[in-house]
Formats: C-alpha cells, structure tokens, sequence
C-alpha cells in the first residue's frame, strides 16, 4: 500500500476514534430534552403563559358581575351648617322640642356625627349582557389557552431546526477536517512524486491549493457550527454550559400520507385556527352583549346606617331599599359601540376564512416538500456511494500513474460534494417532516420521539 493511501487511512481511523473520548467525557443533550429546556425556558413561551393567566383573570372578573356589591363606611364629620345640623340630630334620635327654636335652627352648635353604613347594589336583570359578557370572557380565555399551544409548537418546531442545523453542521466539519486530512496526504504525495521525477511542479501547486482550499472550508464549517449553536441555545431560552454533545438522528424514511387527509387533520387540530373559532365566537357574545345593552335594565339597592354623637356611644340607625328601572332613552354611545362590536366580529370572520386558506396552503407545501425530501435522500445516498466508488478506483489509477492530479481532484471535490449533499438532504429530510407535523398541527415533545 503506498504512503499516501496508508494516512488516508489512518486519518480516517483517526476521525472516527477520536469522537468516541469525547463522547465519554461529555454530557449527550438529546433532542426532547432540548425541548423541554425549550418549553421550560423560551420567552416566547413565558409570554404565552402570562396572556393565559390574564385571560383567565379576565374570566373570572367577568362573573363577578352576577353578584351584588356590598359597601362598608366608617364616615366622620363636624360641623353647623343648619341643614346639617338638623338632619344628624336627627339621625342620632336626639333631637328635642328645644332644637326647634329659631336660634337653634339659625345658628346651631357644631354638631359631631359617627356614621356607620352598608349599602348594596345587585343588577337584577339586564337582557342577559351579563351572561354574554361572561360567555365571550371564558372564549377569550380558551382562546389564549390554544394560542399558548400554539407558541408552544412553534417553539418546538424551532428547536427541531436548530438542533438539525447544528448536526448537519458537525457533519460538514467532519467532511471538510477529513477531506482536509487527505490533501495534507496529497500533498505530501505530490512532493514525493515531483522528487522521484513521476509528477510535474504544477501537480505539487495545484495540491497545495487544494490544501488550502480544504484549510478554508474547515475554518468556514467552523463558524457554522458557532452559529447554529448560538441558534440552537436561543431557541432554549439561553446557553448551556458545558456545550453538551447532540444525539445523532440518522436518516430514515417516515411515514408518507394523504394530502386531503393531512389537510383535514390540519382543520381539526391546529391551535392557532382553534383559537381564531373561539376569538371569533368570542366576538359575537360581544356583539349579543352591546345589543343587550338598549334594553332596561332592572337594579335593587339597599343601605342601612347608624349616626352616634361618639365613637362608642349609642345613636340612631335607619335602613332604605328599593328597585330601580334604567332605560337610555338616547344610547347614541351605545349605537356606535354596537356597530363597533359588529365590525369586530366580522373582522374576525374574514380572519378565519383567510387562516384557512393559508393553513390549506402551508399543508400542501409542507407534504410536498416531504415528499420531495424523501425522493432527494434516496438519489443522495446512491450518489455518495458511487462517488465514494468512483473516488477510490481513481486513487488506484493516479497511484499507479495512470490518471493527473487534476482528474484526483476533480473526482475529490465530486465525492465531498455527493456527501454534503447526503447529509443535507437526510437533515432536510427529518426538518421537512417535522414541518409538516407542524403544519398539520401534531409537533408535540411526545411526536418528536419518531424523528429520532
């Protein structure tokens, strides 16, 4: 075996050992623990919850309009307006046959007042706005429940791209340092060949520019690498430390479907359609609710109170109730608050029929594109192994004088080009179904186990 064909070797040893140690000594951080780091730690999903605990607050005050309003107050006061002096004595039960003296009606003493009073209000019945507004509030708060769900998938389809990107990358640096490895060989190769008069000088040049070229793509795969981690730890929510070593996804085949079925999958259970429906049903109570509002409205209220000259002391106590009838007879605010709601809603309506329609289109894009992904896989593995073939029956060829530098090369570049093009496609191949699982709106922790 020639020297050049023993590094080639070696170095292939070496690549394939070397991650091994590594691997014993690094933590592994599989794809659904990124996940879950994800879902644990992603503003995107923190802000989601904080707008379902305020939509579920907003549920809960809304029914606080069913039950009636109690007041308490404690009220002291001081003074000798006539008026006021009259109508405490009175509430205290003291007044007497002298207040009513023309002196003491005119200019009377300062009277002091502790007054003690509950009052309620209850709205007995208002055309059901009450219950609407009740309705359209818990819509409103299932509603940011399902959108939550789907930040959630969008945050796990994130992570899903970014963990892909980051082994695709590793991939290419392991192509590119090996590949940087064989022209060091060539090189070493050549510069033996030119001394034993068997190559030219330009043989020698053109595979020190080759090494150099190869140099280039390993410092580029590099700062690949860097950027699809930082990705990767942004879509996690922040840096994880150490860098743990991701859990290789091979590249397999998954299961194909229908598109009219993926589609009306992707009707059924999509969250952000989900919540469109119940945004938009949610609109419509609103608009019952500022319809409701032009009718009577019926009120009781009560209040009961006790006046003392002291703190501690005794007085007199008094109680008042009633019903009370409210009709606007001029609701021009409310007619445009109507109108207001109505706009709303349609709104709304045209916000689903146009979701729908981009869902349809999302799905179709989605399905073809696994489709593709699949067909692409296939035609790249066979097109790697040839090359891979091709490539060695040229060593053989060049080794033994029969083929230039030039075709090594050229046959070089095509087979790490065919590998690029493997793994690309074997990545792109998982991404794409994992889109179309989001798409159709099953990307969960749970479904992400089949991709790997």
């Amino acid at each position: 075996m020639s020297r050049f064909r023993w590094k080639h070797w070696a170095a292939a040893w070496l690549m394939a050992l070397a991650p091994v140690g590594v691997r014993a000594q690094t933590p592994t951080l599989t794809l659904r623990q990124a996940i879950d780091r994800a879902l644990n730690g992603n503003p995107e999903t923190a802000a989601a919850r904080t707008d379902v605990q305020a939509a579920s607050a907003g549920a809960a005050m809304a029914k606080t309009a069913l039950w009636p309003r109690l007041n308490f107050t404690e009220d002291l006061s001081r003074g000798n307006d006539p008026v006021y002096v009259f109508g405490t004595k009175l509430r205290q039960q003291r007044f007497t046959q002298s207040d009513f003296s023309l002196n003491s009606l005119n200019r009377p003493a300062p009277v002091g007042n502790f007054a003690t009073r509950v009052s309620g209000q209850w709205l007995v019945f208002n055309w059901f706005e009450t219950q609407q507004q009740i309705r359209g509030a818990q819509l409103g708060s299932e509603s940011a429940v399902s959108m939550a769900r789907a930040v959630d998938q969008g945050v796990v389809f994130q992570v899903v791209q970014a963990y892909q990107a980051v082994l695709y990358a590793q991939r290419q640096l392991d192509v590119a340092r090996h590949e940087q490895q064989t022209a060091e060989a060539l090189v070493h190769n050549a510069q033996t060949r030119v001394k034993a008069g068997l190559a030219i000088d330009s043989d020698l040049l053109s595979a020190q520019v080759n090494l150099a070229t190869r140099q280039q793509d390993c410092i580029s795969a590099e700062g690949a690498i860097e950027t699809s981690w930082a990705e990767l730890q942004a879509a996690m929510g922040g840096a994880v430390s150490p860098r743990p070593e991701l859990q290789p996804i091979e590249a397999k085949s998954f299961p194909d479907g229908a598109l009219d079925g993926d589609i009306e999958q992707a009707l059924k259970a999509r969250p952000d359609l989900k919540a469109l429906l119940q945004q938009m049903a949610a609109q419509q109570q609103t608009a019952k609710a500022a319809w409701s509002d032009f009718f009577p409205q019926v009120s009781a209220y009560g209040n009961w109170e006790t006046d003392r000259q002291t703190f501690a002391g005794n007085g007199g106590d008094n109680w008042v109730a009633g019903a009370q009838l409210n009709l606007d007879i001029l609701p021009l605010s409310k007619r445009a608050h109507l109108e207001q709601a109505r706009a709303a809603q349609a709104r709304a309506a045209a916000q689903e029929r146009g979701q729908d329609q981009q869902i349809r289109l999302a799905v179709s894009r989605a399905f073809i594109q696994h489709q593709t992904a699949e067909r692409i896989v296939a035609t790249a593995r066979a097109s790697m192994e040839q090359s891979a073939e091709g490539l060695r029956i040229l060593r053989n060829r060049y080794d033994a004088g029969l083929a230039t530098m030039t075709d090594l090369l050229q046959t070089e570049d095509a087979q790490r080009q065919s590998q690029n093009n493997y793994w690309r496609a074997a990545y792109g191949n998982t991404v794409a179904y994992a889109a179309l699982l989001y798409t159709t709106g099953q990307l969960t922790p749970d479904t992400v186990e089949n991709l790997q």
